[in-house]
Parts: C-alpha cells; structure tokens; sequence
C-alpha cells in the first residue's frame, strides 16, 4: 500500500496485519480520486474507520489542507500516527479514537467538504453512521460522502437528507457517492 499521488507520490504506507483487515486497494483509490480531481485542494478530509489511514493522507498528498482521522481500534490509530509520521502531515491532522457506531461524532470536529467511510463489511455501519443525528451538520455546502461497502450492501436513498448520486463497482467493493439533497 503507497500514496498514489501528489507530494507524497509512491511513499509506502505501514499496513495493519491480520485477516479479518481489508483495506481499500491503490486501485479503487486512484479511481475514487480521479472522480473527485484537483477540487481537493483546500478542503477539509473526515477520514471515518480509518485504518491505516491511507484515505486521508491521500487526499492530503494531493492538496487537501487538513484531514480527520476516526478510528476505534487501538492497533489502528498506532498505524495512522506512524503512516501520518511517515508522511511527515502531523500538522494537518487529528486522530480521534471513537466508537462511530455507539456515539456521534463530536461537533467540536468542525465541518467538511469530503467524508469517506470504510467500514467493516456487512454489518450495516454505514447506514447507522449517515442517520446518526447531527451527522449532516458536519457536512460544508456542497460536500461529498463516499461510502465503501460490500457488493453484497447498498444504502437507503435518501437517508438522513443525503442523496445518492453516483455508484460504482470494483470486483469485490461497492462505492456510493452521496450529497445533501437540494
């Protein structure tokens, strides 16, 4: 696993072992970021169940000016800080370890123009996670959420005033792309 692009082109990033881990592949992430372009630069990353990180410091490699890592797995946030330390980002970061599926997130996170959310597999956390009261208010005008799920899931449309707008499918991985509803 490496950053693909941007200031931190081809650093390799330090991966959690274990089978029960998946992150997502170079891939499905050069294609997510591809869709999204160079309007990254300047906006504000939320980076939920963040694993390695990788998202995130991707978006934050290519111009994104600060990024929010949310992980509840204590052998995951020891691998974000060292990706992050890799990436030498400390200053445009925050990690944050917290249960997204028990809690909300805290509003004191402030407010995004990009969410992406990796979540385990087939265990309905992101359809819990976007209903979650407040989770819309963490979202600047015109913001995208990008959901990664099994192919096997999909989400509700609409949910929580969150509007699909485009999906796409690569083997395995089911990604949605969701706004606020007009």
């Amino acid at each position: 696993m490496r950053i693909i692009s941007g200031e931190c082109r081809g650093r390799k990033l330090v991966q959690i072992q274990g089978r029960d881990i998946r992150p997502t592949s170079d891939r499905v992430r050069e294609a997510l970021f591809n869709i999204i372009g160079p309007a990254i630069r300047g906006w504000r990353v939320l980076d939920l169940f963040a694993g390695t990180g990788a998202f995130g410091l991707e978006a934050l490699s290519r111009g994104a000016d600060a990024a929010v890592f949310v992980e509840l797995a204590q052998s995951s946030c020891t691998v974000i800080n060292k990706n992050i330390d890799l990436c030498r980002m400390k200053e445009r970061t925050t990690l944050v370890r917290h249960d997204l599926v028990t809690r909300p997130l805290p509003r004191s996170l402030g407010s995004f123009d990009l969410v992406f959310m990796d979540p385990p597999y087939e265990k309905g956390h992101a359809e819990t996670v976007l209903a979650k009261e407040g989770f819309i208010d963490l979202l600047n005008p015109g913001a995208i959420v990008i959901v990664e799920q099994s192919f096997k899931e999909s989400l509700a449309n609409p949910l929580n005033r969150l509007d699909i707008y485009r999906q796409k499918k690569y083997s395995k991985t089911f990604v949605s792309f969701l706004r606020e509803s007009a």
